[in-house]
């Protein structure tokens, strides 16, 4: 029986939660946000009735265990349209949008979008794609009188006229915002929106549970390099090609230097499309030192990133489960969130920009990182127990603000980031 069957059986309706979102769908960063959010749920509000609307609804199911619905009418939404048939069914799964997302909507007290930069347009996106699904949630919530909650989300500066109109405006008719840093809801004001009584928490996969032993403290010793398919902003579509030869060219450099260290090194990914990148660098450098992980889970992720001396990283996510897992990490940053994210965590100095990778600069970076690696692992020790406590606010409040009148105590509000789980 489940905790909705216990609750209809004690003659108490369950509280129907819907998550929303790009979950399911190759990226694990926003894989490990909902994962957080269930884990909150399942501790806190164990009597909940969740379910998706998403991405890769045969995936969430599989892995998580919780009913999910195709985020889009249109199967081909996120491929170019070049043929009549495609754009008209693009235009048509638009209009069909409208009312499955308000069908779905409807049918929840609370919908969660989990963490992910959702606010935000670092990587190439179109207005009429996933910032026109979140307008359609959040303005369905309104309409609906269901409760719409950001939750953890980023967001950024947006140059594109019709994406900043459509973000703008789905972020004002949420009932309840909450950011990843400071950056992410100055954005969202300087965008137009009142965020007075918004609050900033640490990334939500932070909730997830810290790998157990962690790797070796000395060097030399294995680096985990992650890599991503990496062609600039959106701003930056008119130059992504060279932008995206600059950061292979210069990451392969480094990788190279590296293995003439003897040093054997992990390739990392955190979307289904960075294998490309992967296999242009085993291809380049041809070494038996030079391996890929095939991590599938941001905890995989933690696990590969806890055996490590060190961690050079260009997804964000890459990076939060380093330093989750305590290991002295240097960011290939390409967007203001990876700066904030390091300066929180104390390795502020230790940015490289992904757009102009210098590989000899950042073995200099690598060295001057790895000496410090002892004082380094303190850092990130001293700052992930902050990082809970200040979960733990965010999960309290979180309760508060779409549960008010759900039964709860505080161990159960307290104590989620120690027993966040997957569903069988």
């Amino acid at each position: 029986m489940t905790s909705a069957d216990t609750a209809g059986a004690a003659g108490t309706a369950p509280v129907r939660v819907g998550v929303f979102g790009l979950l399911g769908s190759g990226n694990l960063g926003n894989d490990g946000s909902l994962e957080a959010v269930l884990g909150y749920l399942r501790t806190a509000h164990p009597d909940a009735a969740v379910d998706a609307l998403c991405g890769g609804p045969e995936v969430v199911t599989a892995r998580y265990g919780i009913p999910a619905t195709r985020l889009h009418w249109y199967r081909g939404e996120y491929r170019t349209a070049s043929r009549a048939g495609a754009v008209a069914g693009k235009a048509l799964g638009k209009l069909v949008d409208v009312f499955r997302t308000a069908a779905w909507v409807r049918r929840h007290d609370v919908v969660i979008v989990p963490g992910m930069g959702v606010l935000e347009a670092t990587l190439p996106l179109r207005p009429w794609g996933f910032p026109y699904s979140l307008f359609l949630l959040c303005a369905s919530g309104r309409l609906l009188g269901t409760r719409v909650a950001l939750v953890g989300v980023g967001a950024a500066p947006i140059r594109d006229r019709a994406t900043r109109a459509l973000v703008r405006r789905a972020a004002r008719l949420a009932a309840y915002r909450s950011y990843r840093d400071d950056r992410s809801r100055d954005a969202l004001r300087e965008m137009g929106v009142d965020t007075a009584h918004d609050r900033v928490h640490p990334d939500l996969a932070f909730a997830l549970p810290a790998p157990g032993a962690s790797g070796p403290q000395g060097s030399p010793g294995p680096v985990c390099v992650g890599v991503m398919d990496f062609h600039g902003s959106n701003d930056d579509r008119a130059r992504a090609g060279e932008i995206h030869r600059r950061y292979l060219d210069g990451t392969t450099r480094f990788v190279r230097a590296l293995v003439e260290d003897g040093r054997p090194v992990r390739l990392l990914t955190g979307d289904a499309c960075d294998a490309t990148v992967v296999a242009a660098i085993l291809d380049a450098v041809d070494s038996p030192l030079v391996t890929a992980a095939g991590a599938d889970s941001l905890a995989g992720l933690m696990e590969e990133t806890a055996a490590a001396s060190a961690v050079v990283a260009t997804r964000y996510h890459n990076l939060v489960c380093a330093l989750k897992a305590g290991t002295p990490t240097l960011a290939l940053s390409y967007a203001a969130k990876s700066d904030a994210l390091m300066a929180r965590m104390g390795l502020g100095a230790y940015c490289h920009p992904a757009r102009e990778v210098d590989a000899g600069r950042l073995l200099e970076q690598f060295r001057d990182l790895e000496k410090r690696s002892a004082e380094l692992r303190l850092t990130l020790a001293e700052r992930n127990a902050d990082v809970t406590r200040q979960l733990d606010d965010q999960f309290a409040q979180l309760t508060a603000a779409l549960f008010p009148k759900t039964d709860r105590t505080d161990a159960h509000t307290h104590a989620h980031t120690h027993a966040v789980r997957k569903a069988p």
